[in-house]
């Protein structure tokens, strides 16, 4: 899972790159068992040469999983995704709900519909 931000590492301090850091020290004291590193560039967590620039990097493949900083990223990259890398993508994701809940958008095809299905089902069993 990458954090993604405009800022790499820590280059280019500014306060909308704020937080994804927070956000990996909030893993790093977690017991996650899944690879996470941030705050990167969506180039560096999906190019092998790039993210050997950052031998520091904890990702030892490509991210699977995008974490954006806000709404407005989250809209352009999830629009952008499946039409440059052929993939699917599960969003947007209600979370923080008393109770497990997801909403499929109006041009959400059968397979995303069944994603959300799965995944509301997945945190009701949780």
């Amino acid at each position: 899972m990458a954090l993604i931000s405009h800022s790499i590492f820590g280059n280019q301090l500014h306060t909308d790159a704020e937080a994804m850091p927070d956000a990996v020290r909030v893993l790093d004291g977690r017991s996650v068992d899944f690879e996470y590193d941030g705050e990167m560039s969506l180039d560096v967590a999906l190019e092998p040469s790039l993210r050997a620039l950052y031998p520091f990097c904890c990702l030892i493949g490509p991210a699977n999983i995008l974490i954006v900083p806000g709404q407005h990223s989250a809209h352009i990259t999830s629009q952008l995704a499946p039409r440059l890398g052929g993939r699917s993508t599960i969003g947007p994701l209600l979370i923080g709900l008393t109770h497990p809940a997801q909403s499929a958008q109006l041009d959400s095809s059968m397979t995303q519909v069944v994603d959300l299905a799965c995944l509301a089902a997945h945190q009701a069993i949780r």
